[in-house]
Parts: C-alpha cells; structure tokens; sequence
C-alpha cells in the first residue's frame, strides 16, 4: 500500500485510511503498509506506529508491516513497535546496500525472528538489496525458524522459485513480488501476489488469481493479458515505483500526494499515463473520481 502524504509531505493518516479501505474493498484480501511502494525507508518510527495502529483499526483483512532495514538492531526495534500498533505479520526485506553474506543474510533474520512473536514474510528483492538470500538460505530458516512463514519473491528467477517451493517444508508460502510474473509464479505453486498494480487494477488482479486456483488457466491468461500495460506502467527506470502507483491513485481521486525525496514529485505527464492505463482497463475514471468525491466508494 503506498503510504498518502499531504501538499507539505507530511503524514496524511486520515488518508491512509481512506486508501486502505479502498484497496480492500476492491480485490485486496490483505495490505502491507510502510513496504518499498509505502515508502518505509523515509518514515519515521513515531510515524510508523502512527500509520499502522490507523490502519489496523480501519480494515478487517490481515496488516503485515514493513519493518526491514539494513540495520538489524533497527529492524528489530521496529518489528517490535509493529507488533505493539497491532498488525498481524511483519515483511522484512533483505538488508539492502551492506551486501552481507549468506551467514549475515541468515544471521540478520534469525535475530529479528527471535524477538518478535509476529509471523514473519522475509522479502527477496536482489535488485534493490544487492544480495539474493541463497535457496540454502532460505530453506534453512523456514525450517529452523518457526515464525519465518512465507516470502515475498521478487527475484525474477520462476525456475529457482520453483525449485525453492519444492525444498520448503510444508505451509511455507510463496508470494509473487512482481505483478508481472504472478501468472507463472502461481503455475509453480506461488499462492498470491504482494502487488503494485492493485491500486488501480485490484479486481482484475483478484480475478487473475481466482481463475488460476479454479482451474481455468484461459481466464487466467486473458486476465493477464489484460493486465501487460499496467505491468509496463508500475515501474521504470525513469518513474520507479511508487510513483507511478501515487499517480494512479490521484487520477481515481484517491489520497496519495508525491513521493516523498529521493524519488518525487512526479511531472504531470505520469498522472497521464496513469489516466491512459485506467481507461484502457475499462474504466471510466470521472465517474470513479467523482464517485470518490461524492463519499458514494468506500
């Protein structure tokens, strides 16, 4: 979920709620909040406590809360402070720029795992971490470690996510870190997405994963097809997300503002691309703005 900030970049709490709702009742059947597209790394602890007890108060589906830096002694201290706002999970991502080893890489989880009661996701991410947590790696700490629970796979590699589901004990999940690899990661045994396009696109997203688990792997591909230009959008060299996901929630009338520096603001041009993507989905993006303003979405 990204994290809404007001025209001076402050915290827009009240905005968050309202994003929350919205991204939960229109395909979401879960919310990371202060993740990579939340923003996590330009937050502050008294505005991460602020932003997850809000919207774990506001929403019945399940809060996992980014907690992960390349500090392990902050990592800790903020999975703590999650747990104490009420979430139910925490995503810890990889820790980033220091590069560490695979003992380090296993040592850093290990000691978040043990002081933190919360199931935790671990997020393998090797294009904005540097490292990717070795197959060893991570078999070792889903069995050894009882609250690792799941990961959020973002490694771009299907054949090595494949191989890893089949070295995992049993009810370790695998979730899709990349919209655009969801359909093939589900075809080796992934069981739902972290997504970016949800923002704009969650129902056919949902829809995409439902038709896989029922069986009709034509749905699922015409979902997908459906769904190539969002992928396109989500991300780029020259618009990283999540600025292209805030440009799409400004165009649906939702709270979003800019990013904060060192990504934003962005230039108009990609709330124009984010318009032209929403109406090739189908949608009619003044009646949903308008109903947005009108108070008739929740």
């Amino acid at each position: 979920m990204a994290t809404p900030f007001d025209g001076d970049g402050a915290l827009d709490v009240d905005g968050a709620v309202t994003l929350a709702r919205w991204l939960t009742g229109h395909g979401s059947d879960g919310l990371v909040v202060a993740g990579t597209t939340g923003e996590g790394p330009v937050l502050s602890d008294a505005e991460l406590r602020q932003l997850w007890e809000a919207v774990s108060a506001a929403v019945t589906v399940p809060v996992l809360a980014g907690t992960g830096s390349n500090d392990t002694a902050h990592t800790i201290e903020r999975t703590r402070l999650a747990q104490s706002a009420g979430v139910e999970a925490a995503l810890v991502v990889t820790p980033y720029y220091s590069r560490p080893s695979q003992a380090g890489i296993a040592a850093h989880f290990r000691a978040v795992a043990a002081e933190t009661t919360l199931p935790l996701m671990l997020y393998d991410v090797p294009a904005r971490a540097g490292r990717r947590i070795a197959r060893a790696t991570m078999v070792s700490l889903a069995t050894e470690v009882k609250n690792i629970v799941a990961v959020k796979d973002a490694t771009g590699d299907p054949a090595g996510s494949a191989q890893l589901i089949a070295e995992a004990p049993d009810g370790f999940e695998l979730y899709s870190g990349d919209d655009a690899l969801t359909l093939p990661l589900l075809s080796v045994g992934a069981v739902g997405a972290v997504s970016v396009a949800s923002h704009w696109a969650g129902e056919e997203t949902a829809d995409l994963v439902a038709a896989w688990f029922k069986g009709d792997t034509e749905g699922a591909q015409a979902c997908n097809a459906k769904l190539l230009e969002s992928y396109d959008f989500e991300t780029s060299e020259t618009f990283p997300n999540p600025l292209p996901a805030k440009a799409a929630c400004r165009v649906l009338g939702l709270p979003a503002g800019q990013c904060r520096l060192p990504l934003g603001p962005a230039p108009i041009e990609l709330d124009e691309r984010a318009r032209d993507v929403i109406v090739n989905l189908g949608r009619d993006v003044h009646a949903v703005a308008g109903a947005r303003a009108g108070g008739s979405l929740a």
